[in-house]
């Protein structure tokens, strides 16, 4: 008989270092008697000269001979499995990172140790609004995402839906976009489902997160409520995923890799065999554009909603109308809650024409300039209005202090404040909405800002905007909400007050397909800090057919280029090595894949 051939435990790590040139990792001997090893466990390994760390990808069988040893392992838990390691490999192709990176976003904030504990608490017997859904996940199986049309709360949704996914042992997990947002939803869902709905986010000390991490991976039954970084997390391979307001920008990380909730955790769903919930009350286009079904609550509507027409009012230079003024007077003198919405940080007030009073315009791209001279989108030169040839214009709005002092001048210092103040009328910016009490009045001061912001994204999102804004309003009779514009017969007020945004956003969806623009095409944007100019030979190689190059542009002390069409895998493939060879030259470089600011 012919010898038995003897094989050797090789496993393949990914050292923990940020670049490119080790994605594909380097192979290692497994010590006999290192029988807890697996794809996900965190290594010990020498490379070079030092001892790092590192994640298992593969484990095989062949001869060993040569290769180093791994010193040992780290933490009780691998960090993830085969079924997540795609996922992670597909985000770091699709936004431009290194594996390492991606690798490492899996774990917990400390080593895992311990077996964590099982969940206790009785569950109690609920309805779900998506009975076909929470049946499915019950029986671990994959359904074809689903969109829920509703305004918050969500928590009655959340805990109708997952109640057969805990009642079998399955856990489901809960993205919202900041930290106040979902320990809100931790608080309700708690008082459903005790103990077995557990909270993390930034906010949560390094040890308890990781035993949140713990608990989730070693037990089913669990609801884990957190903020995006949980996206990437193990978490027993939730049965059910919901994601809240997947279009808000807090759900998009803004340094590289710009890991997109929506996108991370609909790829883990394909992939695990396991159903997604978006809930929100103005969907996405991506999300409409993917397949999701949309499931839209008969006779719901948000607070009525009334639309100011500034084109009414006599040049002032005041931010708020004088209808507007008085209805917070009136608010006032009957004890109820006013806010007053600002234009979110970043954005210039829109212009009218002192002439002719019609809003300031690029006469290219359609965009809202403010006072300089060229336009913050295209870069095309201003000039006259172009309705009647003026000259003169007149801000519609002001940031938030300036606002602030206004009301302060025509109602008294004691009565206006800021959200933390309480006071009767609150003054306050896109981030202070989870914050604002139910109000009998809500104002917008400047919505023709949002609706005209310099990028594609500008109506979709000065819409979820509105929505959240109008939503701030008290349910009752004689409670509204006051939307001051220069433009009352745009489509997006019209939806604003019929309550219903589907048909409305069929029609961007549309108008994208037709500009080749996201969801309906890919994008990119390179930017590199500084002048890089001399940089543009190395990335106009992957303008190959089907795929457009734009740039350079300059501007913020940065050069960007963007890569545009159908399909940009290629394109990020040979990226890589591109940005590998900028980040060795010594270049700052920033990947935004699909950007929002564009």
């Amino acid at each position: 008989m012919p010898a038995i051939e003897h094989r050797d435990l090789i496993a393949q790590v990914v050292p923990d270092l940020a670049t490119f040139a080790v994605d594909d990792g380097f192979s290692y001997a497994v010590p006999v008697g290192m029988d807890r090893i697996s794809i996900g466990s965190v290594v010990r390994i020498p490379l070079g000269a030092r001892r790092i760390r590192g994640h298992v990808v593969s484990l095989r069988y062949g001869d060993a001979t040569g290769l180093k040893d791994i010193v040992g392992i780290s933490g009780d838990h691998p960090v993830f499995d085969d079924d997540l390691l795609q996922t992670l490999r597909w985000a770091a192709l699709h936004y431009v990172a290194p594996v390492s990176v991606l690798l490492g976003r899996a774990g917990p904030p400390n080593l895992p140790r311990g077996k964590g504990k099982p969940p206790i608490a009785e569950i109690p017997a609920l309805d779900s609004v998506i009975p076909t859904v929470s049946s499915a996940a019950a029986q671990g199986l994959h359904w074809r995402p689903i969109c829920l049309v509703a305004q918050a709360p969500y928590c009655s949704m959340i805990a109708g839906a997952a109640r057969q996914a805990l009642a079998a042992g399955r856990n489901a997990a809960v993205v919202a976009p900041t930290i106040d947002e979902a320990r809100g939803l931790f608080d309700s869902l708690r008082e459903t489902f005790g103990e077995r709905v557990m909270y993390v986010s930034s906010a949560v000390p390094a040890k308890e997160a990781t035993q949140v991490w713990v608990n989730a991976l070693s037990h089913g039954g669990y609801i884990i409520v957190g903020t995006p970084e949980v996206a990437l997390w193990p978490l027993g391979s939730p049965a059910l995923w919901f994601i809240v307001e997947d279009g808000r920008r807090a759900m998009k990380a803004k340094q590289t890799p710009t890991l997109q909730v929506r996108d991370l955790v609909r790829r883990r769903a394909l992939i695990e065999r396991t159903s997604v919930v978006f809930l929100g009350p103005v969907p996405t286009l991506d999300t409409l554009a993917k397949g999701a079904e949309t499931l839209e609550f008969a006779g719901r509507s948000w607070p009525l909603v009334e639309l100011v027409d500034r084109r009414e009012d006599a040049p002032s230079g005041r931010s708020l109308s004088p209808i507007a003024v008085q209805a917070i007077r009136a608010t006032i003198k009957d004890g109820g809650q006013v806010f007053v919405f600002v234009s979110r940080r970043g954005y210039a007030p829109a212009f009218r024409c002192v002439s002719c009073r019609e809003l300031r315009r690029c006469p290219e791209c359609g965009s809202g300039p403010d006072r300089g001279d060229a336009c913050r989108r295209c870069g095309a030169q201003l000039g006259a209005c172009v309705e009647c040839g003026g000259r003169r214009f007149e801000p519609l709005g002001a940031a938030l202090g300036g606002v602030g002092e206004e009301l302060r001048r025509r109602l008294g210092d004691g009565v206006v404040g800021t959200i933390e103040s309480r006071r009767q009328v609150l003054v306050g910016t896109e981030r202070d909405l989870p914050y604002v009490p139910e109000t009998a009045l809500t104002v917008a001061v400047d919505a023709d800002a949002l609706l005209m912001a310099p990028h594609y994204r500008a109506e979709e999102d000065a819409v979820r905007i509105l929505v959240r804004v109008v939503s701030s309003v008290a349910r009752g009779r004689g409670n509204r909400c006051l939307i001051q514009t220069a433009q009352p017969t745009h489509r997006a007020f019209g939806m604003l007050r019929s309550g219903h945004p589907l048909e409305y956003l069929d029609e961007i969806e549309a108008e994208r397909e037709s500009d080749g623009l996201p969801p309906a095409a890919s994008l990119l944007s390179v930017e590199v800090a500084g002048d890089a100019a001399a940089r543009s030979a190395d990335i106009e190689t992957l303008a190959t057919e089907g795929i457009q190059l734009h740039g350079p542009e300059y501007g913020g002390g940065r050069t960007r280029w963007f890569l545009q069409g159908q399909n940009l895998q290629t394109a990020r493939v040979q990226l890589r090595s591109v940005v590998q060879h900028w980040r060795d030259a010594g270049l700052k470089v920033r990947i935004d894949a699909d950007p929002i600011d564009l």
